[in-house]
């Protein structure tokens, strides 16, 4: 089974920026949407947002701000997250999940992310 591997977590100052990435094991996998969730302290696995492989929708969870940005290289199959002014509430587990719709198919086991204030 194909496996998610996400990288460029870490600690990062309040206001700072980060981007994630997520490349599957198997380069040639396929999935109609690719998405980020997070899990911080205490909380539930939530839906951060997700897109389609052809890059015509996106979709965000509940109260997401536009500092969180998805994208995609089709061609290196490399899933893309970029934070901009992260703040400590962003302190979380990022992960990335592949599939027919966002939450099926494949998980990472995730990257850790923490903002210091």
């Amino acid at each position: 089974q194909v496996q998610l591997v996400e990288s460029g977590g870490g600690l990062v100052q309040a206001g700072g920026s980060l981007r994630l990435s997520c490349q599957p094991s198997e380069r040639t996998f396929f999935a109609r949407h690719w998405a980020w969730f997070r899990q911080s302290p205490g909380k539930e696995r939530e839906l951060l947002i997700a897109m389609s492989y052809t890059g015509g929708d996106t979709y965000y969870g509940s109260d997401v701000e536009d500092r969180f940005t998805i994208s995609r290289d089709n061609h290196e199959n490399i899933l893309w997250l970029q934070i901009s002014d992260l703040k400590p509430e962003d302190t979380a587990v990022y992960y990335c999940n592949a599939g027919g719709l966002p939450g099926e198919g494949a998980w990472g086991p995730g990257t850790q992310v923490t903002v210091s204030s």
